[in-house]
């Protein structure tokens, strides 16, 4: 029941916020104009809440903040009770202006669904945009308002740890999946109380970091921006996203933070966006380490005239903004501008209505983890699989003999749910062996090693030590008994994520021992994969028979897993990131520029290793299935066409396996010769098919000038007449092609 005191503060808010005939911008207006400078300067502070094994709790100091009216939104702040507790301290102030609540549901609130990069690989937009809006259902029911997803950066560096959080290295892919994200996420309405307000990141270029380290520097090209890095972010805001989060990295020298030229000049004024802006974490303060501002007085400064409307746990504009309003550094008219765009947030989700309207018990119970919930993470996890290799169909196993599950990860349900899982349990997530013994499989699990070697390492990720040589004779003990080896090995779920960058990004030494042991055995052996990024895997690949990807899959991950391993599910997955054969490799991607002297294995001066292969070992698009598919040749409608025409292209796929199955048909075109250099190869287009063993389908795809589209010399948007190419695949590798020219 709710206090008379706080319904007396509910009736007053609801009252002032639906005053006749008044409109979002009067009622705002009339808002601001009440405000004192103090309470301004408030709303555009974003501060944490704790958390302890209890769950979140607010610091002392914190709670004076929000009774003064000094803090405007809370990040880290879920539960009903929770948030309608720090909202009852809100409408304690003089103006009773709500807190917003913001989170990290970056894959699943409570239902935890696959890390993004594992996700993407589903290929399936509708699916993608399903498990935003399941987050969004459980973060509303949980107090929550905003998530700060999804990440669109695009990472062609599989050492950065964060590569776990995007959807890989094609910028087309990452269009459609940012568009998918947002709508999931916000709706049709977000007055609607299953919605959340969504924040894109990181703007911008985050991906592109040197040396694969987190926080490190970015610099590149307008031209390189314009093409490959920014269009992902402009479609999220053409989506109508309401918030976005600046990048820690640096653009032309000037922090994302304080850059002007990015946050106004290009968000607001080329692309239109309306909403307000956030920093990540203290990233105001952290301009002072970059080098361009002595102290939080000239970094403060800096960010606000730029574009920064709020501050995440920086305290600077709380410090800052009213000295350099009194030193008319700031003017009013700037806060003024900022204020108004964090309070049109609050009034659009309905909060000035009834702050209280995602505080709900009853409703969190109710759709928390609820039985349809977990149903759509085992069908999103099943289709992110990814079937690596399959020698001699070892793949799906069957049902009887004795089957050993060795490895770390083999039962490890904080690893399940993987990095960025924020308010998912871990124990309610299924491991592997669980999945198994479900499925009634006779199978005993041994871990075999330890995660790493690294002491140090282990004590970060909080993961106790064993007695490698005694686990070691464990499991080889038990692979000899056994008939099958179900090897789940990898990466535990901190060794990927954010501070998570790694130099050498192959399966652990430790590991890697206990798997070459395991193969000298002469069992028949099945390496499931358990990883936040890509990893090396050129020995792997040549003495596992079987490898299956599997990412950090959430809450039902075992189940899903066990589904494909027993073809209850034939896996479909393709990659969105390229796997490089060795780190030496790295940045590798599939549509790289042409070169003056492209590879020529005859010829020494040409472009390419001594010791490698310039290719990488599973490309960009690739996945296999239990069946087989076949594509016949591309047929284009025409040869030429003018401007105003459309191309029809078709390909015909037959399932020619024992197995019914999905794939993905994927469309790439290649400009042969432009005013610039351009891809070998760029993803214009996909269709993923379902087909019943022998049967076959024309694949259709219509192309226009509109995919022909690039920067040119003059960094025009435009098309160019001339030659292309049409490539129809399973992959990027692996296609057919035609020609076809565009004429003027």
């Amino acid at each position: 029941m709710k206090s008379i005191l706080t319904i007396c503060l509910l009736l007053s808010v609801t009252a002032y916020a639906q005053q006749p005939q008044q409109t979002r911008q009067t009622f705002l207006r009339s808002l601001l104009q009440k405000m004192t400078l103090e309470e301004k300067i408030g709303q555009l502070n974003l501060l944490t809440s704790d958390m302890d094994v209890t769950g979140p709790f607010m610091k002392e100091n914190y709670k004076q903040d929000i009774l003064s009216g000094a803090c405007g939104a809370i990040f880290n702040a879920y539960t009903p009770q929770y948030t309608r507790m720090l909202q009852d301290m809100a409408l304690k102030t003089r103006l009773k202006i709500p807190l917003l609540f913001g989170y990290d549901v970056i894959h699943g609130h409570k239902t935890i669904f696959p890390i993004p990069l594992g996700e993407a690989c589903t290929w399936d937009l509708g699916q993608m945009e399903r498990s935003a809006r399941i987050a969004a259902e459980e973060a509303s029911a949980d107090g929550l308002h905003w998530t700060y997803s999804p990440m669109v950066d695009i990472a062609r560096d599989p050492r950065w740890g964060r590569v776990a959080e995007g959807v890989g290295e094609d910028t087309w892919l990452g269009v459609q999946i940012a568009k998918a994200k947002v709508r999931g996420y916000q709706g049709t309405d977000l007055s609607a109380p299953n919605t959340v307000l969504a924040c894109v990141k990181h703007f911008a270029l985050y991906g592109a970091i040197e040396a694969g380290r987190d926080y490190n520097t970015v610099d590149m090209s307008r031209r390189q921006m314009y093409q490959f890095y920014l269009p992902p972010y402009k479609a999220a805001v053409d989506a109508g996203v309401a918030t976005v989060m600046t990048s820690f990295n640096e653009i032309d020298g000037i922090p994302a933070t304080g850059n002007k030229w990015l946050l106004t000049d290009l968000l607001r004024k080329e692309w239109g966006f309306k909403g307000f802006v956030v920093t990540d974490y203290t990233s105001i303060n952290e301009m002072i380490n970059h080098g361009i501002v002595k102290d939080e007085y000239e970094a403060g400064e800096l960010a606000l005239k730029a574009g920064v409307d709020m501050d995440m746990q920086g305290s600077v504009y709380a410090t800052q903004l009213k000295k350099l309003v009194a030193d008319k550094k700031i003017s009013i008219q700037t806060i003024d501008q900022a204020v108004y765009r964090v309070l049109e947030a609050k009034y659009k989700l309905g909060l000035f209505k009834d702050p209280y309207r995602y505080s709900d018990s009853v409703k969190a119970k109710e759709v928390i983890m609820s039985p349809e919930k977990l149903k759509a993470a085992r069908e999103i996890s099943q289709r992110s699989i990814v079937l690596l290799k399959n020698e001699g169909g070892l793949l799906p196993i069957k049902a009887q003999g004795n089957v050993a599950l060795i490895g770390p990860l083999g039962d490890s349900q904080r690893d399940m749910i993987g990095n960025w899982s924020a308010a998912g349990d871990f124990k309610k997530a299924v491991t592997l062996l669980q999945g198994l013994k479900a499925k009634n499989i006779n199978v005993t699990y041994a871990q075999g090693a330890n995660v790493t070697d690294d002491s140090v390492l282990l004590a970060k990720l909080n993961i106790p030590g064993g007695n490698a040589a005694a686990m070691e004779k464990e499991a080889l003990d038990l692979a000899q008994r056994s008939d099958l080896v179900i090897l789940a090995l990898g990466e535990s779920q901190g060794m990927s994520g954010e501070a998570a960058s790694r130099s050498d990004i192959g399966i652990p030494a430790s590991q890697k021992r206990l798997m070459e042991a395991v193969l000298r055995t002469g069992k028949p052996v099945v390496l499931v994969l358990m990883n936040g990024r890509p990893l090396t895997l050129e020995w792997e690949d040549k003495h596992v028979p079987a490898i299956l990807e599997t990412w950090f899959l959430g809450t039902e991950a075992g189940n899903a897993i066990a589904d494909v391993l027993l073809g209850e599910y034939n896996p479909s997955g393709k990659l969105t990131m390229s796997f490089p054969r060795n780190t030496g490799q790295i940045p590798i991607y599939y549509n790289h520029k042409h070169t003056g002297r492209p590879l020529d294995p005859n010829n020494k001066y040409t472009s390419k290793y001594l010791d490698v292969s310039n290719e990488p070992l599973y490309p960009f698009g690739y996945g296999l299935s239990y069946t087989t598919f076949t594509y016949g040749d591309i047929r284009v409608s025409k040869k030429t066409i003018r401007p105003a025409e459309k191309l029809q292209v078709t390909i015909t796929v037959t399932n020619e396996g024992n197995f019914d199955g999905e794939e993905v048909v994927q469309l790439y075109l290649r400009d042969v010769t432009a005013s610039v250099n351009r891809p070998m190869k760029e993803l214009k287009g996909f269709q993923k098919i379902f087909l019943k063993k022998g049967a076959k389908q024309d694949v259709t795809f219509t192309i226009s000038t509109e995919d022909l589209k690039f920067y040119d010399r003059n960094m025009q948007y435009t098309w160019e007449p001339g030659e292309f190419r049409v490539q129809v695949g399973p992959n990027s590798r692996d296609v057919k092609e035609a020609a076809f020219i565009v004429t003027k």
